[in-house]
């Protein structure tokens, strides 16, 4: 299949000619870089948005051209969260009227963006500025890799409106990111972790300077989209996948994943560039 063969995406959706309604999509080589974009709210999402990043991760899987991805918010905030007008306001409308079904539908489908993000075989860098709150801290925690700044404010505040800190798999995912100790603090208080914090127990990988992060959390991207995609793509399902194995079970898997890997044609070009003293170029085949 090729990379413009759309017989097998999620409603045909060609994303090397995507134009998305609800945020902007930018390809520069074989690293795409989406940008919420609404930054006179702090780029809050809605539910329109929620579902069309949740299609978007989801048809990465059949585009193999897009390497690694990034994700950053637009006016100097990453994101605030579920908008309070757009989102908050209906659910509520919900409850008042014991709309079960509908309020697990929007649960579940904000859920389904996570899974979607974690299934995509691409690196996910999320580069993080200022404001980064309840979904948009979900949206951080989902992706593989995580530049902030100094100024960034990190929160899983679902505590501060009466809602668990279980929340889009938070209760799983942060504390094998941060510890299980400062997850639980995190979620049980909803309080802000700044950007030196966030370093210091690991959220972040690095912090940059603001008017540098997404030209960083970028650099990383097209660094990780020229080398061998077959194998990034394996380390990361091993990553998920993992998570719920013994020892025991962890390394068979892993075995049978490296011997994988040893099939594709990057791994012979890594030997033979090793060999001739030559960078290796990889070709993701």
């Amino acid at each position: 299949m090729t990379a413009a063969d759309t017989r097998f995406h999620p409603a045909g959706v060609d994303l090397m000619t995507f134009v998305p309604k609800h945020f902007l999509w930018k390809i520069e080589g074989a690293v795409a870089t989406i940008t919420l974009n609404r930054p006179e709210r702090k780029n809050p999402l809605t539910f329109e948005s929620y579902a069309e990043l949740r299609d978007t991760f989801r048809n990465l899987v059949y585009t193999p051209r897009i390497k690694a991805v990034v994700v950053a918010g637009a006016g100097g905030n990453f994101c605030s969260g579920g908008d309070v007008h757009e989102i908050i306001g209906p659910l509520v409308e919900m409850q008042r009227h014991d709309d079960m079904p509908g309020l697990l539908a929007f649960t579940r489908m904000t859920g389904d963006l996570v899974k979607a993000m974690r299934a995509c075989p691409q690196p996910i860098v999320s580069a993080i500025d200022a404001i980064c709150a309840g979904a948009g801290a979900i949206v951080a925690m989902a992706s593989d890799l995580r530049y902030g700044t100094a100024r960034s404010k990190v929160a899983f505040l679902f505590v501060r409106v009466g809602l668990a800190g279980a929340d889009m798999g938070a209760c799983n995912m942060l504390p094998r990111i941060v510890g299980s100790g400062r997850a639980a603090e995190l979620l049980y208080t909803g309080r802000a972790m700044d950007g030196a914090e966030a370093l210091q127990w690991g959220f972040f990988n690095k912090v940059s300077a603001a008017e540098s992060v997404l030209a960083d959390a970028e650099a990383m991207a097209k660094s990780l989209a020229e080398g061998p995609a077959f194998a990034h793509a394996m380390t990361k399902k091993c990553l998920q996948q993992e998570w719920s194995m013994g020892i025991d079970d962890a390394i068979e898997a892993e075995a049978q994943a490296q011997a994988i890997c040893m099939q594709p044609k990057d791994f012979e070009r890594a030997y033979l560039a090793f060999v001739n003293k030559q960078k290796p170029q990889f070709a993701g085949d």
